[in-house]
């Protein structure tokens, strides 16, 4: 099917691997202009240079989303470079600050301590909000636009031993539904696709990508939280998000917004 995104240009945050990676991947085989962004230089840059060979157009920018200046002049470049900003894709955000680095387990919210209460939110929520707010002008001047945010089950249904970090998730969906509301009069769509455990590069400490039921003695246990993922025999991967986010900010969903889609193999089935 084709998703009449040739010729848009998507910015996604926190691109340098995993899903905003594929995110980008993705959009740039359907002939979307991509700026790929991520907190290091290196790997904003390796991920736009591998799509450029695979004949696609991407750019690569480090910026830190949680600097609203920074999000501000990496909008800028963005624009000056493939000119307004048709797609935003919110993909930044890790609640790894909150893993006990001696035994990496989680932490209870007593526990935690305040300073990285501020840099999970600051990272996932305030770097949501500082992306749209620089990007929101331009598709108001412009009347069109495209606002997705990857988010995390645990921002639905809540999670143990991630407490901030699933209000930080939850944070995001309030906010996308209620501006929504607010901006739908201008043809800006805005939604979010919640994601489960999902296996990448980035994760391996945790979740090998490449483990399969034989070879991984957890995965059996980790999969009973996941029903197509037991038939499938994995958990999540880039490309089951990404395949979902291509077609939400594609041509084909003008009529859908302020809405949450789980693309976490039944993890969560709320409504």
């Amino acid at each position: 099917m084709e998703l009449a995104i040739q010729g848009k240009v998507a910015l996604i945050t926190g691109a340098g691997q995993g899903v905003g990676r594929e995110i980008g991947r993705v959009l740039a085989a359907e002939g979307a202009r991509v700026i790929i962004n991520d907190l290091f230089e290196a790997r904003a840059r390796s991920v736009a240079d591998e799509i450029g060979e695979a004949g696609g157009q991407a750019i690569g920018l480090q910026a830190d989303v949680t600097d609203i200046e920074q999000v501000r002049a990496m909008a800028a470049a963005a624009v000056g470079r493939f000119g307004p900003i048709d797609i935003m894709i919110n993909n930044a955000g890790v609640p790894a600050a909150f893993y006990d680095d001696e035994n990496f387990g989680y932490q209870t919210f007593a526990d935690s301590p305040i300073d990285k209460w501020k840099q999970v939110t600051d990272l996932n929520f305030y770097g949501c909000l500082n992306c749209c707010a620089a990007v929101l002008p331009g598709m108001i001047e412009k009347r069109g636009g495209r606002i997705l945010s990857i988010i995390s089950e645990a921002g639905r249904i809540g999670e143990a031993y991630l407490a901030v970090y699933s209000g930080a998730k939850a944070g995001i969906l309030g906010f996308s539904k209620a501006l929504a509301r607010e901006v739908g009069r201008y043809c800006i769509n805005v939604n979010c696709i919640a994601i489960g455990a999902t296996a990448h590069e980035g994760t391996k400490a945790t979740l090998d990508p490449e483990a399969t039921v034989e070879t991984d003695p957890m995965l059996p246990k980790r999969l009973k939280h996941y029903p197509i993922g037991r038939g499938l025999g994995r958990l999540g991967r880039p490309s089951d998000a990404a395949a979902a986010a291509a077609f939400l900010v594609s041509g084909r969903a003008p009529f859908i917004t302020g809405q949450c889609l789980s693309v976490s193999g039944g993890f969560s089935m709320v409504s």
